[in-house]
């Protein structure tokens, strides 16, 4: 732990560590019985046998004070811990598994807040009766779904990031993934949530003391204190005062610690230590290491779906195309066309709602074996997966997990994939071969600690540690500002004739960055290819008109303004008749709006989804 972190915890720590001692060595330390009755000497003021007085039996303040603290940091704690843990693993189960398991821990929880709190607690409390026991199982009761819904919604937050779902990929237990991927990350505001709950059951407690419903006469209890003092508060206000300033006190400086240690838990904050228990994971067990045979990727006829009011939507249609051993292709489209479902789904990684309906996906894998893709099994997809197959996301900021440093990350890739001897150095090496300044400094670094560009070649060096046959990047450059973005392109392009045959499908909606670094383009619009072939021939003579028109809105030149596409890509469940480009082409006809154009090949090693084509360029 940093020293700026020790600092940070030291006041609060030292007292409530000081709080919790006193109430603690209440029966070792010196101080009068906290039920002996002095009627004689009721109401008296401080004095050297009583430092703080006597309440309205004679009996000592100070002493009162001190064993009272016992039973309201017990009770609240207690309940608070209960709280915390039914509440948070339903929160966890609800958000991960959604649906059924939703309704049944979540929703139900929630049930409890219809109620006002303070009428509950008195409901329970009158059903059972008056006592400790009662009250720390009426407040765990009321306490619980408020850590159930924060965790439900963090939980909703973070199990759709790319990290959560590269443990998926990995085969890793859902056990795992629930209590060493996703607690640790949303255990920062769990910890708040129990500095208020601590905080609220202490005052819960007080209260209903006061009311008589709490902890049981003649036993010491702030609250009972404070329901003694209200009869005498104008012949002795202070019996008011010294309760009411340790249940204060103890509230104000719980809340400081737990926003400190917030902090110190969470390295995205300002005080960032070395992973403790809730940042490490355990490696998953190695795959078997491949023989290496020529051959990649073959796409063909891929169609996928999501259900729908009136049945299921096709959101790709008919994609089909081939890829190379050491050629990039790159496929281009706006937002909504489909581009990053395709590959998705030749990682196996879709989401739950679309599913594969048709086609296949042939991968020749390092061992020569050609493999369907869309119909291997989830143990076999996963040995591919890191190994074979790599993939780069668009966001590294949710692709990696801020709670781990970056070495153990890549660690992690390496291990699952059979690298047990020299796993430092070979992280080490990764981050130098990516191109990042002082790679040990990196390797010890959490992502927040690193600028975008340094985290992108991060996710690079892991997609390209275990030499990938195939490496699919999603648009990664998209949030990079145009000297890192070249940086990166440059970078893909050292690394793709560094590995010596590894084929490279780059997603992108810059045209730009396909000619810098692409062989051939595939032009995909709502969900279908529309146009295929050499960058350099489609550039210079585009054969359908989608393709020219995303062209000429190319910044170019000193052009003093851009040639934009009217209208906005259809939606999935409104497709139009005929050719899905006809409503915003500026050489649609009847017939083009009346049948759908099939892909047709127009050239060797051209294609296009255009009955005008020959128009086009």
């Amino acid at each position: 732990m940093r020293r700026s972190s020790i600092r940070a915890l030291a006041v609060p720590g030292v007292l409530v560590l000081l709080v919790v001692l006193v109430a603690l060595a209440a029966p070792i330390l010196p101080l009068a019985d906290p039920v002996r009755q002095d009627v004689a000497n009721r109401l008296s003021g401080p004095s050297a046998g009583h430092w703080l007085g006597q309440d309205e039996y004679g009996r000592d303040v100070l002493s009162r004070i001190i064993w009272g603290a016992r039973v309201s940091l017990t009770v609240a704690a207690v309940a608070a811990a209960l709280a915390a843990i039914v509440g948070t693993l339903l929160g966890i189960l609800g958000g991960y598994f959604r649906g059924l398991v939703e309704l049944v821990t979540v929703r139900v929880a929630e049930i409890v807040l219809c109620f006002p709190p303070l009428l509950l607690a008195l409901l329970v409390v009158t059903l059972l009766g008056p006592g400790a026991g009662t009250l720390v199982f009426s407040l765990a009761i009321l306490f619980a779904p408020g850590f159930a819904r924060v965790a439900y919604a963090e939980t909703l937050s973070a199990r759709a990031l790319d990290y959560v779902t590269a443990q998926q990929a990995l085969g890793a237990r859902t056990r795992r993934i629930l209590f060493l991927t996703l607690l640790p990350n949303i255990a920062p505001p769990l910890i708040v949530q129990f500095s208020l709950t601590v905080a609220a059951a202490m005052v819960l407690e007080s209260g209903l003391s006061f009311l008589g419903l709490g902890v049981v006469p003649p036993s010491p209890s702030w609250g009972l204190m404070i329901r003694g003092a209200r009869a005498s508060m104008e012949q002795a206000p202070l019996l008011l005062f010294w309760p009411c300033l340790a249940l204060t006190g103890t509230v104000l400086v719980l809340n400081l610690l737990c926003d400190r240690l917030r902090d110190v838990l969470d390295p995205r904050g300002k005080a960032a230590g070395r992973p403790g228990f809730l940042g490490r994971l355990i490696a998953l067990p190695p795959a078997p290491a491949p023989r290496q045979a020529p051959g990649l990727l073959t796409v063909d006829g891929l169609t996928l779906s999501v259900p729908g009011p009136k049945g299921p939507i096709e959101v790709v249609r008919d994609v089909g195309f081939t890829l190379a051993p050491g050629e990039t292709l790159a496929i281009v489209g706006e937002s909504g066309s489909g581009k990053t479902l395709t590959g998705l789904t030749v990682m196996g990684l879709l989401p739950a709602a679309v599913k594969p309906v048709a086609g296949s996906i042939l991968f020749t894998g390092r061992d020569g074996r050609v493999r369907d893709l869309l119909r291997l099994p989830e143990p076999e997809m996963r040995s591919l997966r890191g190994r074979d197959l790599a993939m780069i996301f668009q966001d590294p900021s949710s692709s990696l997990n801020p709670l781990l440093r970056i070495g153990s990350q890549l660690a992690e890739t390496l291990r699952a994939h059979g690298v047990r001897n020299g796993v430092r150095d070979r992280v080490i090496g990764l981050l130098r071969q990516v191109g990042l300044p002082d790679p040990e400094r990196a390797a010890d670094a959490y992502p927040h600690e690193i600028s975008g560009g340094q985290r992108q070649r991060v996710m690079i060096a892991a997609a390209i540690a275990n030499g990938p046959r195939l490496l699919l990047a999603d648009e990664p450059t998209t949030a990079l500002d145009v000297t890192v973005q070249a940086q990166i392109l440059a970078l893909l392009a050292d690394l793709k004739r560094a590995e010596g045959g590894m084929g490279m499908a780059f997603v992108t909606h810059n045209l730009a960055v396909v000619g810098e670094i692409a062989d051939r383009v595939l032009v995909m619009y709502a969900g279908e290819v529309v146009e295929e072939g050499p960058v350099a021939d489609v550039f210079a003579a585009p054969r359908h008109p989608y393709t020219a028109a995303l062209i000429a809105s190319m910044p170019e030149g000193d052009a003093e303004r851009l040639t934009a596409i009217p209208g906005a890509v259809p939606q999935p469940w409104a497709m139009p008749a005929g050719c899905r480009f006809a409503p915003r082409c500026t050489l649609a006809a009847e017939a083009c709006r009346a049948t759908a154009p099939a892909l047709t090949e127009v050239a060797p090693g051209r294609s296009s989804r255009c009955l005008r084509w020959k128009e086009v360029a």
